[in-house]
């Protein structure tokens, strides 16, 4: 092998169309897989549909509103992701190991981040949002 080439999974996607379509079906198996086995993701959800159709129907602007949704939308990236990396981890052992350990608690601090900042941005919108 030179060194331009590497190896590719069989599983790597091919090209055209097809590869679109299967890309789509792979994410909404992520996201069935997501909500069968992953708690967080549920509560997640459950807090972000409503969250989004208030976000719509409050009279603010434009761009309130997009930050609104947005900082949802990420919260729930980040819980995928962090259960991403949570699987990877247990696919490789279930042992205890420091840095699987490590691994685990920089997912769960990405998601707390997302979460504070969809609270702080809320509460700032909505402050302003009473205050005019």
């Amino acid at each position: 092998m030179t060194n331009r080439e590497s190896p590719v999974s069989q599983y790597k996607s091919k090209s055209g169309l097809k590869r679109i379509f299967s890309a789509f079906f792979n994410s909404m198996n992520g996201f069935r897989t997501a909500w069968r086995f992953e708690h967080a993701f549920r509560q997640e959800l459950v807090v972000a549909i409503p969250g989004i159709i208030v976000a719509v129907l409050l009279p603010v602007t434009v761009l309130e509103r997009v930050a609104l949704i947005a900082v949802l939308v990420l919260m729930l990236i980040t819980e995928l992701v962090n259960s991403a990396i949570e699987a990877v981890v247990d696919r490789i052992s279930l042992d205890h190991h420091e840095l699987s350990k490590n691994a685990k608690d920089l997912g769960s601090a990405a998601v707390m981040l997302a979460v504070i900042l969809a609270v702080l941005t809320w509460a700032a919108i909505l402050g302003a949002l009473w205050t005019r």
